[in-house]
């Protein structure tokens, strides 16, 4: 491939609805220290931190194609909230639900670093994420995974109380 050739890679992804606060049941604590922290005013380089050790392995591309600048814009706007998942100390994961879309709210980003996959820490993480979405006032509650994504994305939304209400076949642009 030449310099500046894009390779296209393509994938269909599933969207996702929750029209109600989950009815499902809390999951137990995990073991060990960990907390749940909302992020006030993230860096873009801790941001971009998260986003590339979390998506990197599932080709997340969107966010690195935006300037730094136009970046804090998104990841501080008042309508836009990062949760991070800490284990130890150390971040394990992130949430990051839009508010912009009066009535609703979409969890753009979810998952754990790759060292954290596997201790069941994903239905505890994606839970409180939800349970944090329905403290505004929605109505409406989305998300969307690929078939890049990891393989128990799908059936862990699923899980938790989101039903899948559209798929579309599209291609993911890499450099």
């Amino acid at each position: 491939m030449s310099a500046g050739t894009k390779r296209r890679i393509p994938m269909t992804v599933t969207f996702f609805e929750m029209t109600a606060k989950p009815s499902t049941l809390p999951p137990p604590q995990p073991r060990g220290r960990h907390a749940i922290l909302k992020a006030e005013n993230p860096t873009p380089h801790f941001y971009r931190y998260l986003y590339d050790a979390i998506g990197g392995p599932y080709l997340w591309v969107d966010r690195k194609k935006v300037t730094a600048e136009a970046l804090t814009q998104i990841i501080h706007d008042p309508s836009n909230a990062l949760y991070v998942l800490y284990v130890e100390g150390c971040p394990a994961g992130m949430a990051e639900i839009d508010f912009r879309k009066e009535g609703a709210a979409n969890i753009a980003y979810f998952g754990l670093m790759p060292e954290f996959i596997g201790k069941r820490l994903g239905y505890f993480f994606l839970y409180h994420a939800c349970q944090n979405a329905w403290t505004r006032p929605i109505s409406r509650l989305t998300i969307n995974t690929c078939t890049l994504d990891h393989p128990r994305a799908l059936p862990l939304y699923q899980r938790i109380g989101f039903t899948a209400y559209a798929r579309e076949e599209r291609f993911v642009e890499l450099p």
